[in-house]
């Protein structure tokens, strides 16, 4: 075994024993890792706070090549997450983060770009950062850097681009819009607005433009409702937070 060190997100934490938890983390260089985090529940250990779900801590762990656990031998406190002090909103917001880190990574599948989005994303949710547009950003760039970003801007088959306005299929299964002809034949097609599809490429894209557009009335509950959906094909079920935070549902 060697130890490794690395800046690391507490995404999840369940018993073990008396005195131990067993960790996941998502990390900066490893990507998601699972150990054990031996006397942590005891009043007086070498962890203190840094455990805690949402925490930014930089951690050493022995790191075993086979399938078991990891061990968890030091851990220190970075950034503590303080969305809970500002609204429930922003707390919810912040599990969720923790909850789609947790379904959609692998375990050892290092993704730094990934890493420090989330780590941003928690750190603006500690602030009085409205939440909807980070919980969008979010959810779109994971999409986009674990390769599973549905095509928005042509069509899968044809790669005919999207209409200038109106309304145009896009197929859930078929990872993203469809041209009118190439429709027949796909199941789960549902018909999308092209203006809510122009506004998830905008909050997909690498550059700053999402920072200055807002997400309109008129198309948040429907861009709301098209990102749950593929959200929960990609999962294959339903993310357990999206029934405690307002702004997922619809």
């Amino acid at each position: 075994m060697s130890a490794e060190k690395t800046l690391a997100i507490v995404i999840r934490t369940v018993d073990f024993s008396e005195t131990s938890s067993i960790v996941t983390l998502f990390t900066e260089e490893f990507g998601k890792i699972t150990a054990v985090a031996k006397g942590c529940k005891r009043p007086k250990n070498a962890f203190e706070s840094a455990l805690d779900v949402l925490t930014v801590s930089r951690i050493v762990f022995l790191h075993k090549k086979s399938d078991s656990l990891d061990l968890l031998t030091e851990a220190k406190v970075e950034r503590r997450f303080r969305g809970g002090q500002k609204s429930t909103d922003h707390l919810y917001a912040g599990y969720y983060v923790a909850e789609l880190l947790t379904e959609m990574t692998d375990r050892s599948d290092p993704h730094p770009e990934l890493f420090r989005l989330a780590d941003w994303v928690l750190a603006q949710l500690s602030s009085l950062h409205e939440v909807a547009p980070l919980v969008l950003r979010f959810e779109m760039m994971l999409l986009r850097y674990l390769g599973q970003l549905p095509e928005l801007t042509q069509c899968v088959e044809t790669g005919e681009p999207i209409a200038d306005r109106g309304r145009t299929p896009f197929g859930l299964l078929a990872g993203g819009v469809l041209s009118r002809r190439a429709r027949s034949g796909h199941r789960q097609v549902i018909d999308v607005a092209v203006d809510s599809l122009r506004l998830l490429s905008i909050y997909a894209a690498e550059d700053g433009r999402w920072k200055k557009t807002e997400i309109p009335p008129r198309l948040a509950m429907e861009v709301r409702a098209l990102v749950n959906r593929y959200l929960s094909h990609t999962l294959g079920k339903t993310p357990r937070l999206r029934e405690y935070l307002r702004i997922l549902s619809i």
